[in-house]
């Protein structure tokens, strides 16, 4: 068990790491919902906010915040004329995609360290320990980031 939580610490410095420079450019929960939205694509503001977990007012502000630094824009829903849509910008997506770079990058990093057979036990440990967790939902990888 020690190790196990060993190992989640050291992932979770490689997340913190990845983050820091893009946080030092939009806010965490811009971030959050830049990352839903990579998966999402364009979705209502008032679903994107109760994913979210903030009230929709507020996250209206935000997404003002966000199409003003060119992050999100808004679509008219085609499906409902009173609805708006809101999708990320590929300036937005290129900051989950930095995020993610630099989280494989990290992590290629500490692999480098290991010889192939630890590498290779690295890989069939955490494979059965994802198996047995199973797959996050979107909102739940995004409270850090995705």
């Amino acid at each position: 068990m020690e190790g196990v939580l060993a190992a989640s610490r050291a992932l979770l410095g490689v997340v913190a790491l990845s983050l820091a420079p893009v946080l030092e450019q939009v806010t965490l929960t811009q971030f959050r919902a830049l990352v839903l939205l990579s998966g999402l694509g364009p979705t209502r503001i008032g679903a994107l906010a109760q994913r979210l977990g903030v009230h929709q007012s507020t996250f209206t502000r935000t997404t003002d915040r966000m199409v003003e630094a060119g992050l999100v824009r808004r679509l008219d829903n085609p499906g409902n004329r009173r609805e708006v849509l809101v999708e990320a910008t590929e300036a937005g997506l290129d900051h989950v995609r930095e995020v993610t770079r630099r989280r494989r990058t990290g992590i290629e990093e500490i692999l480098d360290r290991l010889d192939a057979a630890e590498v290779d036990a690295v890989g069939r440990a955490l494979e059965t320990f994802a198996r047995a967790a199973g797959e996050p939902s979107v909102e739940a990888l995004a409270v850090l980031g995705g």
